[in-house]
């Protein structure tokens, strides 16, 4: 039976979807047990340069042509390696697999803000109100009126917040790269440029890692985030944006949180409450009408 390739394409953004959704728990298997948030992004990000760098210099023959790019491929290697995977991964290890997914759908609604703000576009009223419930269902899952300092899940949600601004960013900036060099490219560079970054930040915990006595969940967990998260997941993602459109690659964000709670809770790491239900349905609520004002 030969299928088609529209099909193929759901079935790789449906993988794409599982590989991080997966991620939000297999993670914890490692972390922060066996090995502190910094040392995992260490670890990710390193394989990760290796990876592409490898790829890059074997198939690509591709090039950096202006001296200022190398800054601009700084900045958003920060945004979208560095400090984004810094907060994700520490505010992983102390919030809720559940809450930390859901509240990852918060990036779309950034990118709006961040490209209203930098392109000077203008905003509609549905897009404002999508905003607004969004903010909402985050403010209410971070559980926002029950501050603590002492609360480590909700910095945690803070942190995964953090997270998702970073990451918008990252996607609004680098778009003036992806005009100009090939995606393999700068992703290449992204990940150089990222180990740099985090090397002083991980390396102190990562020679601190007792590797011959982890056990095999731990080490599943490392092996899952290294070639499922940032090598197949980039991979199957790139290919399908390729031979469909951006909005059926953007769509299958929807599916993530749902995919997670499920893994979450048949590996028994976390439960499902009616509040967590109504703060993801009104993240979601406002994400589509943003979605919605923008089309």
């Amino acid at each position: 039976m030969v299928i088609s390739k529209k099909v193929r394409v759901h079935l790789a953004l449906f993988a794409v979807a599982l590989f991080y959704a997966g991620n939000f728990s297999f993670a914890k298997w490692a972390m922060p047990q066996f090995i502190s948030p910094y040392a995992f992004i260490l670890l990710r990000v390193g394989a990760g340069m290796v990876f592409f760098l490898g790829y890059s210099l074997f198939f690509s023959k591709e090039r950096i042509r202006h001296k200022k790019d190398y800054l601009q491929l700084a900045i958003a290697s920060f945004f979208g390696v560095a400090f984004n995977m810094t907060a994700f991964f520490k505010g992983l290890s102390m919030t809720s697999s559940i809450n930390a997914s859901v509240l990852m759908l918060m990036a779309p609604v950034f990118v709006v803000i961040f490209s209203a703000i930098g392109y000077k576009k203008r905003i509609q009223p549905v897009v404002y109100l999508g905003i607004f419930i969004a903010f909402v269902g985050a403010a209410l899952l971070v559980d926002v009126f029950n501050f603590s300092w002492n609360n480590q899940g909700f910095w945690g949600d803070i942190l995964v917040m953090l997270n998702a601004i970073s990451y918008a960013f990252y996607l609004y900036y680098v778009t003036r790269l992806l005009n100009k060099y090939n995606a393999l490219t700068i992703t290449t560079f992204l990940f150089v440029f990222g180990f740099l970054m985090v090397l002083p930040i991980g390396l102190p915990d990562f020679m601190q890692v007792s590797w011959h006595t982890l056990p095999y969940p731990a080490i599943f967990a490392m092996v899952y985030v290294i070639v499922g998260i940032t090598i197949l997941a980039y991979i199957l993602n790139a290919w399908a944006l390729q031979n469909s459109h951006s909005t059926t690659v953007g769509s299958y964000i929807y599916l993530q949180p749902l995919l997670a709670t499920l893994i979450a809770i048949a590996w028994g790491m976390d439960t499902l409450s009616l509040e967590k239900v109504g703060c993801g349905l009104l993240i979601i609520s406002g994400l589509f009408l943003v979605n919605k004002g923008r089309n």
